[in-house]
């Protein structure tokens, strides 16, 4: 069996949908092909413990995608005609310490200013001094982010032309570490602050990520944490309303099991179960790069070795999804219940530290560093009346020291239940009498759930110095395309500017607007 589409669309992850949304209001005829029989990859939301419970399976926060043109300019209409609202918390993120004290960063800066010289004024004025050095680069940032990456070696040339850009382009090779040390010196400060960074899946000593510091606390202070009423999910579904009133299709429990390719030229997909879908203008593939010969024939091998040795980050989570008979109660009081993300933190920052390290070596950690929100207190749609959800996870190996990735199907209820026993210091009713269900996934369950979760990394690739900008995944890859093959876009966390709900697919929709001869000034 054959249908004919112009745009063939591989994976129902967000970055896929959002691509398919700008393609189909451009009058193109889109279809989108899942695997899986639920939409939305990472972001999605699911009645996973029991009914009337909504629980985000992977992300909950979306920060980033707040200053993409799809959301901040409602180009496609998901706000004003698709159903997706948002809640904006006035604490994105609050630190909790074992002894009850709390640090809250706000979006209003005095107040975050205010809380921070609770524990050291000259930590306070530091704090000042980078939110507003953030605050100067993020139209720049934001400028970059939503299109395909100027090349790494111009750009680097171009930065290096002056003092600021000198000074931006050092902050870009050091650690977070490096920068919060610079900036910080009161111990709960910098353990508040290089938990933050860290919450992108790297270690705050990696390099390269210091110029996350300076990301986070701009979009924090200026976008907030976007909360989509009735669940993170909620994206995904306004972009699928929006596809299929265009005229598009999005379908699931379908395989593809190879780009067709003509002339060097991507002309459609084949699935498992023997169907083609023809591609007359393009095929939009979230194709994991350690796959990329698996599914497209005639490439470069040299880009194809390359693609598969791309490296995935060492520090995946486990989580916790708990349907709860009452909200949450913190031993630091009712503030906690206005943070949207909130972290569990130790007394000393070598222990954060040693947190990582153990993590580079394979092993479980002997200190966890959970992070945990309870998204009912701010959307309380989200569960019946009086009830409440949790969302909890820590930092493990993908390899369980004790038997593999798979061991971790025989111990997770094991290892929930010792989060649980962590986290009850910090909580007064986190029990058996308290929780009703729970639903648990290890670093193998993410790996299942999608084929870009590869290892547990739910951002793709590992976000490191050498898998950053134009060259994420590869340098070959960087620009949403495979060199040799004609019409073919690359889509996922894995592309620029990483994981984590930026609306990215947009980029691929820009680069692919050029190429057909579309303007998005022509959107219906």
């Amino acid at each position: 069996m054959q249908e004919n589409y112009d745009i063939v669309t591989i994976g129902s992850g967000h970055n896929g949908l959002v691509a398919a949304a700008y393609l189909a209001c451009a009058g193109k005829k889109v279809i989108v092909l899942e695997r899986q029989p639920w939409f939305g990859g990472g972001v999605i939301t699911r009645e996973l413990t029991v009914p009337g419970f909504k629980h985000d399976q992977h992300s909950m926060a979306h920060i980033f995608i707040q200053a993409n043109p799809l959301i901040k300019d409602d180009e496609l209409g998901l706000l004003s005609k698709y159903g997706l609202k948002y809640i904006y918390p006035e604490i994105p993120l609050m630190s909790v310490f074992a002894d009850g004290a709390t640090l809250a960063l706000y979006t209003d800066r005095q107040r975050t200013y205010q809380e921070i010289a609770r524990f050291s004024q000259r930590d306070a004025e530091s704090y000042l001094k980078l939110s507003e050095l953030g605050a100067t680069w993020l139209p720049a940032i934001v400028g970059g982010m939503f299109s395909v990456p100027a090349p790494t070696g111009a750009m680097f040339a171009f930065m290096d032309q002056s003092r600021e850009g000198r000074l931006m382009m050092s902050i870009m090779q050091k650690s977070a570490y490096d920068i919060v040390k610079e900036y910080f010196t009161d111990e709960r400060v910098l353990l508040h602050f290089t938990r933050m960074v860290s919450e992108n899946l790297t270690g705050p000593e990696e390099k390269g990520t210091g110029i996350g510091l300076f990301v986070f606390l701009a979009f924090l202070e200026k976008y907030g944490i976007g909360v989509a009423v009735g669940g993170s999910g909620m994206l995904s579904q306004a972009l699928i309303r929006c596809i299929e009133d265009h005229g598009g299709k999005v379908i699931g429990n379908t395989s593809i099991n190879k780009v067709l390719t003509s002339k060097g030229r991507a002309v459609g997909v084949t699935t498992d179960d023997g169907r083609t879908y023809n591609a007359k203008d393009a095929v939009i593939g979230a194709i994991h790069p350690h796959d990329l010969g698996k599914f497209i024939d005639g490439v470069d091998p040299q880009i194809v070795r390359d693609a598969a040795n791309t490296q995935l980050t060492e520090n995946v989570v486990f989580t916790i999804h708990a349907a709860l008979n009452e909200p949450l109660k913190f031993k630091c009081g009712d503030k906690a219940r206005s943070a949207m993300m909130i972290e569990l933190l130790p007394d000393r920052i070598d222990t954060l530290r040693g947190h990582f390290d153990d993590l580079r070596y394979g092993r479980i950690p002997k200190d966890s560093l959970i992070g945990l929100g309870s998204v009912t207190n701010i959307d309380p749609s989200r569960a019946p009346a009086g009830k409440a959800t949790m969302h909890a996870w820590d930092y493990v190996p993908y390899e369980h020291p004790n038997g593999g990735a798979r061991h971790w199907d025989v111990c997770k209820e094991e290892f929930a239940w010792g989060m649980v026993e962590k986290m009850q210091p910090y909580l007064h009713n986190l029990n058996k009498d308290n929780i009703i269900a729970w639903h648990c996934d290890s670093p193998l369950d993410m790996e299942r759930h999608s084929a870009s979760f590869r290892k547990g990394d739910i951002h793709g690739v590992a976000f490191n110095l050498v898998q950053n900008g134009s060259h994420r995944p590869t340098p070959d890859l960087g620009q949403n395309t495979v060199p040799g093959v004609e019409r073919f876009y690359l889509v996922g966390p894995f592309q620029h500017p990483g994981g984590g709900v930026f609306g990215a697919g947009r980029a691929t929709a820009m680069k692919m607007f050029e190429d057909l001869g579309l303007s998005a000034d022509k959107l219906n």
